[in-house]
C-alpha cells in the first residue's frame, strides 16, 4: 500500500501540472482580459471626465490619434504610453513563454501571487473563505450520508412497501427542486422575506459573535449555517439513497447471504456485519465527488444568495473579472483538494474491505 499511495502522490504534480498548462494557454486567447477592461475603464474616464478643465487637460494628453501597434483592440486612442503601463501594472508585457514559466515557478512554491483588481494576495483571500466553503460542504455532505445510507439501508429491506414508494417518491420530488428555488423558499418563509424572521440572511456569523462565550458562538455559528446547509442538501438525498439502496440490494441476493439464512444467523448481524461491509464500497467511492460537489458547484448559488465569502463565489467572481492570479489560484486548490480526496477514498476501501490491494493491481 504504501508504494500505490507514493505513486498516487507522485501523479499529483503531473495532474496539476496539465490542467494549469491548459486553463492557462485558454485564458490568453480569451477576449475581455484584465488588460482590456483597465483600457476600456480608461477610456469611459476620458468620456466622462470632461467637465472640469483640468479633467479635460488630462483627458486631451492622453488622447493620441494615432493607436500605434498596440496588440489591444480598447487601446484605439489611449497615449501609447498610458497602454504600456497598464500592460506592464498587469504583466502582460513579458512574452508568453516567460508569463507561463514564472507562473509553474511561483506555484511550486505556493506563492499565487496578488490579486489584480483587490488589495490582497490571493493566498490570503483563499485563507478566508476556504473556511466558509469548508463549512458548508462538510455539513451538507455529513447530513447527506447520515440520512441517505440508513433510508437506504431501510428502503432495500422494505423493497417494493408503501416505505420504499413514497420515499422514493419524496426524495425525487426534493431532487427535482433547483437548490437556489429551495433557498429563496427558505428565505421568503424563515428569512424575514414575507413570513418568519428567525434566521440571519448574511454570513456565517453575527457582528458580535468575538464577545460572545463559547456556548453562544456555537448557537450564533449553527443560527446563520442553518438555512444555507438546508438549501444545499435538498436535492443531495436522491443519488446516494438509490445507490445505497441498490447496492444492498445486489448484495442481499447473494449467495453467502443465503447460506448465512440458512445456518440460523440473525438477520441484523447478517446485514451490518456481512453485507453493509460489500454494499458500502460503492458508497464510499462517491464520497469525493459528493464533498466536491457540496464544496463548490452545488454551494455557490447558495454562497451568493446568503452572502456567504467562500472559494466557489471567490472563483466565480475572479473568472467574471478576469482575476487571472485569483481564477489559477482557486483552480489549483480545488484540483489539489480533489486528487487528495481520491487517495483517500482508495485508503478508505482498504480499511472497509482489507481483501482490495491495490498495489497488487
Amino acid at each position: 500500500m504504501g508504494a500505490y499511495l507514493i505513486r498516487r502522490l507522485l501523479l499529483i504534480i503531473p495532474t496539476l501540472w496539465a490542467i494549469i498548462t491548459l486553463n492557462f494557454f485558454i485564458v490568453q486567447i480569451a477576449p475581455g482580459g484584465p488588460v482590456e477592461q483597465a483600457l476600456a475603464n480608461a477610456q469611459f474616464g476620458q468620456t466622462t471626465g470632461l467637465s472640469g478643465s483640468g479633467s479635460a487637460e488630462n483627458s486631451r494628453a492622453m488622447l493620441n490619434t494615432s493607436p500605434g501597434d498596440s496588440q489591444y483592440r480598447g487601446s484605439r486612442g489611449l497615449d501609447p504610453e498610458v497602454v504600456a503601463e497598464i500592460t506592464k501594472r498587469y504583466g502582460f508585457d513579458k512574452p508568453l513563454h516567460e508569463r507561463y514559466f514564472k507562473l509553474l515557478w511561483d506555484y511550486i512554491r505556493f506563492d499565487f501571487g496578488d490579486s489584480l483588481f483587490r488589495s490582497a494576495s490571493v493566498i490570503q483571500m483563499i485563507k478566508e473563505s476556504l473556511p466558509v466553503s469548508i463549512s458548508l460542504g462538510l455539513w451538507s455532505t455529513l447530513i447527506i450520508y447520515l440520512v441517505s445510507i440508513p433510508l437506504g439501508i431501510k428502503k432495500a429491506v422494505r423493497n417494493g412497501s408503501a416505505f420504499d414508494i413514497w420515499s422514493s417518491t419524496l426524495i425525487i420530488v426534493g431532487y427535482a427542486i433547483p437548490a437556489f428555488l429551495f433557498g429563496i423558499m427558505l428565505i421568503v418563509l424563515f428569512a424575514g422575506g414575507s413570513y418568519l424572521d428567525w434566521f440571519p440572511l448574511r454570513g456565517l456569523t453575527s457582528p458580535q459573535f468575538a464577545t460572545l462565550p463559547w456556548y453562544g458562538k456555537i448557537v450564533d455559528y449553527f443560527w446563520h449555517i442553518t438555512l444555507p446547509v438546508l438549501a444545499t442538501v435538498i436535492g443531495g438525498f436522491a443519488t446516494l439513497t438509490m445507490l445505497t439502496k441498490n447496492s444492498f440490494l445486489d448484495e442481499i441476493r447473494k449467495q453467502y447471504v443465503v447460506t448465512a439464512r440458512a445456518k440460523g444467523l440473525d438477520e441484523n448481524k447478517i446485514l451490518y456485519r456481512h453485507v453493509f461491509r460489500n454494499a458500502m464500497l460503492l458508497v464510499i467511492a462517491g464520497f469525493p465527488a459528493t464533498f466536491i460537489s457540496m464544496f463548490f458547484t452545488g454551494s455557490l448559488l447558495i454562497e451568493v444568495m446568503f452572502s456567504l465569502n467562500g472559494l466557489g463565489l471567490l472563483g466565480y467572481d475572479a473568472t467574471i473579472q478576469r482575476d487571472y492570479p485569483v481564477m489559477f489560484g482557486t483552480l489549483y486548490i480545488f484540483t489539489l483538494i480533489g486528487l487528495l480526496l481520491n487517495i483517500l477514498s482508495d485508503i478508505t476501501y482498504t480499511l472497509v474491505d482489507p481483501r482490495i490491494d491495490f498495489e497488487g493491481r
